[in-house]
């Protein structure tokens, strides 16, 4: 029951705060508006929830490890990237949240204060004009209903408040921005970057552009945020404020102008629906630990809970108007859901440079910006890829690398050893209606709310893109002086990427789409989806800038539109 219309008033409400859900909640905060940020799990503030920030390996148990018994009782969540034993307490339980997979699909969650913006990995680029445009123009899409010229100041505008590193290389398919020093190429990379230049006029290699501070400007300084000191910790938690998180970042910022207010532990169930208003008028909670249900109000609803729970709550939004969830008079809601294809890896080795090394842990890698499908359609698969590259030093020397013991062994690890080198690709998938998501009809969890079901494979533009990936790599590598080069495919099922996207895209048709061109649904003009969710195509970059700049973008114009009336 509703504990009173005017007690539970705000005039914003964003569901989910993490990384989208942080920025719309700074955005409607410093423009004036009283909002509140619902999240389903437990609070995290900055610095004082990072438990394990400062530990060195010997003070933990198992020395970072999971143990055996960790790994059976959270057989999916333990396959993310980077989850260890110095973080696992960022991530869910498996059976606290379980969702049903009709085809294999590894749904990675962290429900908190701040969501997965505490353990994102931090790449930062921006799309190109091909992006938006490729997919309608080589025909294995619907048309974006905006390009990079609507999204570029925006992209600006987040890039300055975040802090993000990274030359300005004049690239057309990566975009330059407004970027702090990169962190330098070691002298592998920079061999690398080079001979790839040589061998390949069209390739480019370049620094990474990354939400880290490597000198700070005032901006970040103001949020209490200080320079990233190169420690590769990040996933703990960065006591620093050295890479971007909400908790270190939006957050704060927010709750600064006085108009926030944040409640955790709020599982939300649906978005209400009035129809006679023909709009929405708020969102009702379920209480994570008392089962206790709430509703809260709003002129403006954000929805921001990342890709699968935003389709969730919205195909759980049903009313007489909307049988079949809100907005979805088409019928495709939950469709068109995609990720990115990270199965394939190249690795060697570089002989020499044995008198160059590196300071700290440098917690970027560089980037080969993608060169595939740009101007023309130039391969057999449609789409391309963004290629991670790093070069390291083993510790000691490699007859050392056996695991061996004794005093000499351990002497023998405090000396650098050989170099090791490798890439992955990151890549674009085409969004097809048969990869959705939709609601369990006899099934739900443990607040009454339908379980998800996840059906979203391959296909055979991503075993090709594959194929090319790794046949590319491994010449580029060779060509660059590389030895001992192997390649590899994990066949990881989707969603480990952590890049799911879609379900409630964006378009400019109301018959193929759910978004307009500022994120609202286009059948209730107040609720504004600009998480993952929204997204018409996947692209090869990484996303989490792109939901950043447009969240800013749409919350700007949605209370343009609440102060003219018009919401």
């Amino acid at each position: 029951m509703s504990k009173g219309i005017d007690k539970n008033t705000y005039d914003a409400i964003v569901i989910g705060s993490g990384i989208s859900g942080g920025w719309a909640a700074k955005e409607l905060c410093e423009q004036g508006l009283k909002t509140l940020v619902l999240e389903r799990g437990r609070n995290v503030e900055h610095v004082k929830d990072y438990p394990t920030a400062n530990m060195p390996p010997w003070d933990f148990k198992h020395r970072g490890r999971m143990t055996t018994a960790m790994l059976k009782e959270d057989p999916l969540i333990s396959k993310a990237a980077g989850y260890g034993e110095d973080n696992a307490h960022f991530f869910v339980k498996d059976k606290d949240h379980p969702y049903i997979q009709e085809k294999p699909f590894d749904w990675i969650r962290g429900y908190q204060v701040g969501g997965k913006s505490l353990t994102w990995g931090r790449a930062c680029q921006r799309w190109s004009q091909y992006e938006f445009t490729n997919p309608e123009r080589y025909g294995y899409g619907i048309a974006w209903p905006i390009g990079y010229d609507d999204v570029a100041p925006w992209y600006s505008h987040v890039e300055k408040f975040i802090g993000v590193c990274g030359n300005k290389d004049g690239l057309e398919s990566m975009p330059d921005g407004e970027f702090l020093p990169p962190f330098d190429m070691n002298a592998v990379q920079q061999t690398i970057s080079k001979k790839i230049s040589e061998h390949y006029p069209d390739r480019h290699l370049v620094h990474a552009r990354w939400a880290h501070l490597t000198k700070p400007n005032q901006i970040h300084l103001d949020q209490g945020r200080v320079q990233c000191q190169a420690r590769n910790l990040c996933m703990r938690g960065c006591p620093f404020g050295g890479y971007f998180s909400s908790n270190s970042s939006t957050l704060p910022w927010a709750k600064r102008t006085g108009n926030l207010t944040v409640r955790p532990f709020s599982v939300v169930h649906s978005i209400i629906y009035d129809e006679k208003l023909g709009k929405a008028t708020g969102v009702r909670v379920i209480d994570t630990n008392t089962k206790e249900q709430t509703d809260y109000f709003a002129r403006i609803i954000f929805l921001n809970a990342s890709a699968l729970n935003s389709n969730l709550v919205l195909l759980n939004s049903k009313s007489k108007r909307f049988p079949n969830g809100l907005g979805n008079d088409n019928g495709l809601l939950g469709k068109y859901v995609a990720f990115q294809n990270y199965r394939a890896s190249v690795g060697g080795e570089m002989e020499g440079y044995l008198d160059s090394y590196y300071y700290g842990r440098n917690p970027t890698e560089l980037i080969l910006a993608n060169y595939r499908n740009l101007n023309t359609q130039e391969t057999d698969y449609f789409g391309g890829f963004t290629t991670f590259m790093g070069a390291n030093r083993e510790r000691g020397p490699a007859e050392t690398q056996n695991g061996e013991i004794g005093a000499a062994y351990k002497d023998a690890l405090t000396e650098p050893g050989r170099w090791t080198v490798y890439m992955y690709m990151q890549g674009e998938t085409v969004p097809k209606i048969t990869n959705h998501v939709r609601l369990s009809d006899d099934q739900k969890d443990q607040w009454g709310i339908p379980l998800l079901i996840t059906s979203v494979e391959y296909d055979a533009n991503d075993e090709r893109m594959v194929k090319d990936f790794l046949t590319q790599s491994k010449e580029m590598l060779e060509k660059a002086g590389c030895t001992n080069v192997s390649t590899y495919e994990n066949n990881q099922a989707p969603g480990l990427d952590i890049h799911e996207m879609g379900g409630c895209r964006m378009g400019k048709d109301p018959a193929t789409s759910l978004l307009n061109e500022w994120n609202q649904l286009h059948l209730c003009k107040n609720v504004f989806v600009t998480d993952g969710a929204c997204m018409t195509s996947t692209g090869n970059q990484s996303p989490s800038i792109l939901y950043m700049a447009l969240t800013a973008r749409a919350a700007t114009y949605a209370v343009g539109e609440m102060k003219k009336g018009n919401l």
